[in-house]
């Protein structure tokens, strides 16, 4: 049985320097790595830890904040904030004055930190640029106005220090270079750059990532923010916290996700890195895989996790068009896509997946009874869908037909059963027991051993309706979204913003059955909007946008799992959670956009939301570049597709090309 203490830690934040917080008032973090190194820009505007602190990770070793290689128990990150001397006097940066963004230098992306010393403007410019190499860069940039005269720069790491005098060059700029590289689990800091950063970036060829411009600072800053610190959040090995300094764990669920994330923003070795890592390291040879960094026993194993890593693996395919991977790893792919068929999990009755586990992990300690799970259901049935295509395009017929038969039963079940289907009075529901009645509400036992504040363990009942994860049917397109079902979902979504808190943001259910802490979720909200934007209810989607752009996190595009109230300890410091990228990704480029790939071409279905007018991107697919252009009719006369590939369908509303041979062209006009 599940452990209560599983996710219960002794890390208390009022011990210790205020960095060891990983919640700052006002603050947020900027995050950058390649696989082999990985750090964060702490901004911390409001004085209550270092305004401008650098931390080192060590991506293969998932840790705490107050374990990051430049953290100091005495001192936190204030040795690694820079000192500037001018004129005598000492300046650092701080409070409003401080400005932080994403830019780029040299081709890199780049958080680019301005902040004024006396007259002189002080910017810095971090970056790791060399893929192959554990190295961040950190370029400072001092302008005086005048003659000027000299400057004096401090900075360090931990106990090393760095003393530097620096005359102006005749334009008045001091431009002056410090390096961190990561070796054996210890991180040096150098007072120049160790490589020639512009000659070997050049040599590594031309960029396969992903662009978009939507012209909207907004979405444009969410795309790039996204691009950038998804794949920092992994180590070269495909290792990745599911969030940040808090849980020290992996899940497949989660890395899947990640895995679909990657492929939109074109970084598909990584992705092919992390489901060799997923299939080795995270399924059983019976099918199952870990969640939590723990294998479970029927009763508790999560029965999505295996269908979201099957619909990653084809969605690998379907972006690079190399089946060799679903090819070695065919016997796995085998036991995955069977793990959830055994008799074990099959309800009787309707034929549907039945344990005691659901989506967000609460289980029988919480009150969750034996019963039918709808992200469990929906999951399993789109993996199979997604295990039939790979055995179609490997050969294997008669797993292909199983797999799209056994799919399409668990999903007509899970619509259509007359006693037990996942809708109930025109709306999607969480969860049925066995007996066919609507798990409503649920009771913790005495054994949970809940802390005090958090609602779960408060007076009253516990609902489980809403929740977030009944709208993934509408995002990922199993329902019309104008049929009853979906719009009866959505508008039930609505109970959960703004529950027990005045900031926004969609709860990920109702809050009264929270086992830990109360407040809005960033990547159930974009679940929200992704189900909005396929109903065109625009506003709802620039609402979720807004929030997210409002709250710590917004300015860099990393946000944290949840924000509200945090019993820390027992319960983690909360973290950044890499599966919001993920999710960003899959709102722009799926929804937006409407890039959809399948097993013999791909879709383009744009939605261009109120402000967007046009919208210019470039992808690789299958070793080609695809280059679009979309901007919006000023007529329904104007719509159409224009490309040079081969157009198999197409409306004035969504085309469906054939697979390139080489780089393609499609200008779209929609209204």
């Amino acid at each position: 049985m599940i452990d209560f203490k599983e996710h219960l830690y002794d890390d208390d934040p009022s011990q210790g320097h205020p960095d060891v917080r990983t919640r700052l008032r006002e603050g947020y973090y900027f995050f950058l790595g390649n696989g082999r190194l990985q750090a964060a820009v702490q901004v911390s505007p409001a004085g209550e830890g270092t305004p401008l602190g650098l931390l080192i990770m060590d991506p293969e070793r998932l840790g705490k904040k107050r374990e990051a290689l430049s953290f100091d128990s005495q001192t936190g990150l204030e040795a690694t904030m820079l000192r500037v001397e001018v004129g005598g006097r000492m300046y650092t940066p701080s409070g409003a004055g401080l400005q932080v963004r994403w830019s780029t230098r040299d081709g890199a992306p780049t958080v680019e930190a301005t902040w004024q010393a006396g007259s002189a403007q002080v910017s810095e410019f971090f970056s790791c640029p060399l893929p192959q190499q554990p190295l961040l860069l950190r370029e400072v940039v001092i302008h005086l106005p005048g003659d000027g005269e000299g400057v004096t720069l401090y900075t360090g790491l931990r106990d090393q220090r760095v003393r530097k005098e620096l005359v102006p060059a005749a334009d008045g700029t001091v431009t002056d270079p410090l390096s961190y590289r990561l070796e054996n689990g210890q991180v040096s800091l150098g007072s120049e750059f160790p490589v020639d950063v512009r000659s070997q970036r050049l040599a590594g060829g031309p960029s396969t990532g992903a662009s978009l411009h939507f012209g909207h600072e907004l979405l444009d800053h969410f795309f790039a923010a996204a691009c950038v610190q998804l794949p920092a959040a992994l180590s070269s090995s495909g290792r990745m916290d599911g969030s940040i300094w808090q849980y020290n764990r992996e899940w497949v669920r989660d890395q899947s996700i990640v895995t679909h994330g990657l492929l939109l923003a074109g970084d598909h070795d990584r992705a092919r890195t992390m489901l060799e890592r997923l299939f080795a390291e995270f399924v059983t040879a019976e099918g199952d895989t870990v969640d939590s960094s723990v294998r479970r026993g029927p009763d508790e194993v999560e029965l999505d996790q295996g269908g979201v890593l099957l619909a990653a693996l084809a969605s690998y395919w379907h972006w690079t068009g190399d089946l060799s991977l679903a090819s070695r790893l065919w016997p796995r792919v085998v036991a995955v896509a069977e793990f959830p068929l055994r008799p074990v999990f099959r309800h009787p009755q309707s034929g549907l997946l039945a344990n005691c586990r659901e989506f967000w992990e609460r289980h029988r300690l919480y009150g969750i009874q034996p019963g039918m799970e709808l992200a469990h259901q929906l999951y399993v049935a789109v993996g199979l869908r997604a295990a039939a295509e790979l055995a179609e395009a490997l050969g294997h017929m008669a797993h292909a037909q199983k797999w799209r038969k056994e799919a399409e039963a668990l999903w007509e079940a899970a619509l259509h059963h007359p006693t037990h289907s996942l809708v109930d009075n025109g709306r999607f529901i969480k969860r049925r027991g066995l007996d066919g009645r609507v798990q409503e509400d649920i009771t913790p036992t005495a054994e949970a051993e809940l802390h005090p504040s958090v609602p779960l363990a408060g007076p009253g009942l516990h609902f489980l309706n809403p929740d977030t994860s009944c709208v993934l049917p509408i995002a990922l397109g199993l329902v019309d979204p104008a049929s009853t079902v979906a719009q009866g979902t959505l508008a039930s979504m609505e109970e959960l913003w703004n529950q027990a808190w005045d900031i926004g943001g969609y709860g990920r259910y109702h809050v009264s059955s929270e086992p830990d802490s109360p407040g809005p979720w960033p990547f159930a909200s974009l679940f929200v909007a992704r189900a909005y934007a396929e109903a065109g209810e625009d506003e709802k989607v620039w609402r979720v946008l807004r929030w997210l752009h409002s709250i710590p996190g917004g300015k860099s595009g990393a946000w944290f799992e949840f924000y509200g109230p945090r019993p820390s300890p027992p319960c983690p410091q909360v973290g950044i959670i890499p599966w919001t990228w993920a999710e960003m990704l899959l709102l722009l480029v799926q929804h937006i956009v409407g890039l959809r790939l399948g097993p013999s071409g791909f879709s383009l279905r744009p939605r261009l939301l109120p402000g967007i007018d046009h919208i210019q991107g470039e992808f690789t697919l299958r070793g080609a570049r695809l280059r679009l252009g979309i901007k919006r009719a000023e007529s329904p006369a104007q719509s159409g597709f224009r490309t040079n590939a081969r157009l198999l369908r197409s409306s004035p509303h969504e085309a469906v090309f054939a697979y390139p041979d080489g780089d393609i062209q499609v200008e779209a006009v929609v209204q």
